[in-house]
C-alpha cells in the first residue's frame, strides 16, 4: 500500500482532529458520570456483570458529543478550504455524511433511552434497522466487495447491495456490543479500528487519490475513544452504556463503508468481536437456545476463566486486534478476506479448547471440592460470577 502525496502537509489537521476530540471527551466524560449518578442512571452489580459497586453509564453521550460536534466544525472548515486543497467533500456525497452524522446522533439518543429504560431487546433490534434503513435511504450503500476468487470486486447491485448494507450495519452494532464485556474493551477495540481505517483511508487502495477527510472523520473519532477510555479502562468509573456501543457500531460500520476497500480492513480489524459474536450465534444456537441469550461463553470470558485478570484479559484481545490492523495493511482485498476466514476457523478450534479446557478444570474443582469437608452453608461461595459480563442482547 502506498500512502497519498502531499500527506505531511495534510498531518497537522489530523493531529488536531485526534488531539481535540480527545480533550472534549475527556473534559466531558466525568460531567456525564456525575449526572448519570443522580439521575440512577448506572449498572448495579448482579451475578453477570464485572463490577461490584454500582458504575454509570451513558459514557457514549461524551463520545458522540466530542465526535459529532468536531466533525461538524471539520467539515464546515473543509467545505470553506479553510484546511487546504488537500481535503475535498468530493469522496463523500452531502446524503452520507448526514447519514454519518445524523444517523449518529440518533444512535446516541436510542442507546440513552435504553441506559435510562432498559428497553426489550426486540425494540432495540427495531431502533437498530431503522437506523441502518435510514442510512440506505440517504444514499449509503455496499455496492462491491472484494473478490476472495480472483481479482477485482464481487457487485452488489439492488436488493443485494441495500440487503448486504443493512446486515452490515446491525451486525457491527451488535458485534460491538457482545464484546463490551470488560472495562475498556469495546472502548479500546474501537479506537484500534478508528485510528486503522484512518490510516487505511490515506492509502491508494482506498481510492485512486485516497480519502484524507474520511481520514480526518475516523481520527475525530479515535481520539473521542482514547478521552473516554482514561475513565472506562479498568478501574472504570463509567461503562459506555447502549449508547456508546451504538454509536460506535454506526459510525465504525459507515465509515468502513466509505471505500470498499475498507469493509475487508474492518472484517481483520474487527475481528475479534465479529468472529465471537458469530461464534456465539452458532453455540447457542447449537443448543437450542436464542441467539440473545446471555452466556459466559464469550471470548473474554474464556480468558479470564483460564487465569487472566481482567486487564490483562483486555490487554490480550487489544494485542489480538492491532495484530490484524497489521495484517490489514499487509494483505490486498482478496488476502483480507482469506484472512479473516481463516481466523473464523481458527477461532473456532481455539474457543473449543478453551471451553473443554475451562469445563475439565470446572469438573475438577468440583470434584476436590466434594472430597473435602463440607463447607459451612453461612459462608459465601468464593464463584466467579462477578466475572459474568452485562447483558447479552442487541445494543
Amino acid at each position: 500500500m502506498r500512502l497519498i502525496a502531499g500527506l505531511p502537509e495534510l498531518l497537522p489537521a489530523f493531529i488536531a482532529a485526534f488531539v481535540v476530540t480527545a480533550l472534549i471527551s475527556f473534559v466531558l466524560t466525568p460531567a456525564v458520570r456525575v449526572l448519570a449518578h443522580r439521575l440512577g442512571v448506572v449498572d448495579e452489580p448482579n451475578h453477570r456483570r464485572v463490577n461490584t459497586q454500582p458504575i454509570a453509564r451513558g459514557g457514549g453521550v461524551a463520545v458522540g458529543i466530542a465526535f459529532i460536534g468536531v466533525s461538524l466544525v471539520l467539515t464546515l472548515l473543509v467545505a470553506s478550504g479553510s484546511l487546504g486543497p488537500g481535503f475535498s467533500l468530493l469522496s463523500i456525497d452531502q446524503g452520507t455524511m448526514t447519514a454519518l452524522l445524523l444517523g449518529a446522533a440518533l444512535a446516541v439518543l436510542i442507546g440513552l433511552l435504553d441506559d435510562v429504560l432498559n428497553l426489550r431487546a426486540r425494540w432495540q433490534l427495531v431502533s437498530q434497522l431503522v437506523l441502518a434503513i435510514g442510512a440506505v435511504l440517504l444514499g449509503v450503500n455496499i455496492d462491491s466487495i472484494a473478490n476472495p476468487f480472483g481479482a477485482g470486486q464481487i457487485p452488489l447491485t439492488g436488493i443485494w447491495g441495500i440487503a448486504f448494507t443493512i446486515f452490515w450495519i446491525v451486525g457491527m452494532i451488535n458485534s460491538i456490543n457482545w464484546i463490551d464485556g470488560l472495562d475498556g474493551l469495546s472502548s479500546g477495540i474501537g479506537l484500534i479500528a478508528a485510528f486503522t481505517l484512518g490510516l487505511i483511508s490515506l492509502t491508494f487502495s482506498a481510492g485512486e487519490l485516497g480519502q484524507p477527510y474520511v481520514a480526518l472523520l475516523c481520527f475525530a473519532l479515535a481520539g473521542a475513544l482514547l478521552g473516554f477510555l482514561r475513565w472506562n479502562f479498568h478501574p472504570a468509573s463509567i461503562f459506555a452504556g447502549t449508547s456508546g456501543v451504538m454509536l460506535l457500531g454506526y459510525s465504525l460500520a459507515i465509515l468502513s463503508i466509505l471505500g470498499t476497500a475498507k469493509i475487508a480492513v474492518a472484517l481483520l480489524v474487527l475481528g475479534v468481536p465479529i468472529i465471537d459474536t458469530f461464534w456465539s450465534i452458532v453455540r447457542r444456537l447449537a443448543t437450542g437456545s436464542s441467539p440473545f441469550t446471555p452466556d459466559r461463553g464469550h471470548v473474554h470470558h474464556r480468558l479470564m476463566d483460564l487465569g487472566l485478570t481482567q486487564t490483562r484479559a483486555v490487554l490480550v484481545i487489544y494485542g489480538l486486534s492491532l495484530v490484524l490492523a497489521v495484517l490489514s495493511f499487509v494483505l490486498s482485498g482478496a488476502g483480507q478476506l482469506y484472512g479473516f476466514l481463516g481466523i473464523v476457523v481458527a477461532s473456532g478450534l481455539v474457543l473449543l479448547i478453551l471451553t473443554r479446557r475451562s469445563l475439565v478444570l470446572n469438573d475438577f474443582e468440583a470434584s476436590s471440592y466434594e472430597e473435602s469437608e463440607a463447607p459451612d452453608p453461612a459462608t459465601p461461595k468464593a464463584s466467579g460470577s462477578r466475572l459474568h459480563g452485562p447483558k447479552d442482547r442487541p445494543a
